[in-house]
């Protein structure tokens, strides 16, 4: 199979793809790779690496999109809507129900796209999704710090604090990976951490992972206005398969947080679960409103390329070869893989994905 690897194009967005190695492990199975010119040189692959793994370098991001096969990260943006080509095979992160306009593109050009984000396996967990997941979830409290600075428009909390002067209060919504890793990150830095989530089971799970060192609370509207009036830093690690994130900080309550304070929402890339959040960038990561610090950026793992393309690869690779030695055929053989599918053949076939857009073929 021909598969092409374009040079990523959301703003710095540095991954890439496909590492020099997984290149190599298709180029030992018959089949070949082109990968646009520098693409891999934010993730500190050059192109002589994928050259001297069987891959044939493109001066273009036409001639590596135009393949039987596309392995992206991020979801094609409006620029590159003009390479995608009927019964193509394209294999990204997507968050489709939070971008109606890409999701009518796969639609009219009847490209087959295989989200990373709904491969899911028999017991719920997505394998694809959750190596980006920890990487957020990690950075989510490091940004936090930054942005809480002075000099970066917060308050000036320290969130580990010092002796005799207590540390900052961090409030995660949501005790899934994102979570979990925002509050590995965030006891390590000594802040008052709280993790509130629905599922009753899930807290009792980590609190065997933090025991005191965090407060554990049942998600509810009554607790969520407690712990977001209270936060130097809140932490949205929301995510529902598919669909658009609830909204569980209303405009009202950001405007009782705390001067300064900053909010980071991981589920940005799915809607959100903050109202007042809007999709920011790397170049221009925040902006201030009702006196809060706001970080929206979707693609934060993009900040670690290095890490995170690797982190990517480790997971995505089996599921890329399948794809390249069988095609579509593959999605029969693996009922994993074949949850991946948003879009086939001019209609939207994953379930979630069609209750968020009932209106559009499927």
């Amino acid at each position: 199979m021909d598969i092409g690897i374009p040079r990523e194009t959301k703003d710095q967005e540095f991954r890439v793809g496909l590492t020099p190695s997984i290149v190599r492990t298709l180029s030992d199975r018959g089949h070949q790779v082109y990968v646009e010119t520098n693409a891999g040189n934010g993730s500190s692959f050059t192109d002589a690496e994928y050259l001297q793994a069987g891959a044939k370098i493109v001066p273009t991001a036409a001639a590596a999109w135009d393949r039987e096969m596309v392995v992206k990260v991020k979801e094609p943006l409006a620029s590159e809507y003009s390479y995608l080509q009927k019964n193509q095979i394209l294999f990204t992160y997507l968050h489709l129900a939070a971008n109606r306009a890409l999701t009518e593109q796969l639609i009219d050009t009847g490209v087959s796209a295989i989200a990373y984000e709904t491969v899911e396996l028999p017991d719920g967990k997505l394998p694809l999704l959750a190596p980006m997941s920890i990487i957020a979830g990690r950075l989510s409290v490091q940004f936090g710090a930054r942005f809480l600075e002075k000099q970066q428009g917060g308050s000036g909390v320290l969130l580990g604090g010092v002796p005799g002067v207590q540390p900052g209060r961090v409030t995660i919504l949501g005790g899934g990976i994102v979570g979990t890793e925002a509050a590995r990150i965030a006891v390590g830095m000594g802040a008052q951490v709280t993790i509130l989530d629905v599922n009753v089971d899930r807290l009792s799970y980590l609190e065997t992972i933090f025991g005191s060192r965090v407060t554990y609370l049942y998600s509810n509207a009554a607790n969520i206005e407690i712990c977001v009036r209270s936060a130097d830093l809140v932490i949205g690690a929301v995510l529902i398969l598919g669909k658009r994130a609830p909204i569980l900080v209303s405009k009202a309550l950001v405007e009782q947080m705390k001067p300064g304070s900053v909010i980071v929402d991981v589920a940005v890339d799915q809607g959100g679960c903050i109202e007042t959040l809007r999709t920011t960038s790397h170049t221009n990561p925040v902006y201030t409103e009702a006196g809060v610090v706001h970080y929206g950026v979707p693609n934060m793992p993009g900040a670690v390329p290095w890490t995170a393309t690797q982190a990517l690869n480790n997971s995505t690779a089996p599921y890329v070869v399948k794809l390249a030695d069988r095609g579509l055929e593959a999605l029969e053989l693996d009922l994993n893989l074949a949850k991946g599918v948003n879009v086939r053949g001019g209609s939207i076939v994953h379930p979630a994905v069609q209750s968020v857009f009932p209106d559009l073929p499927s």
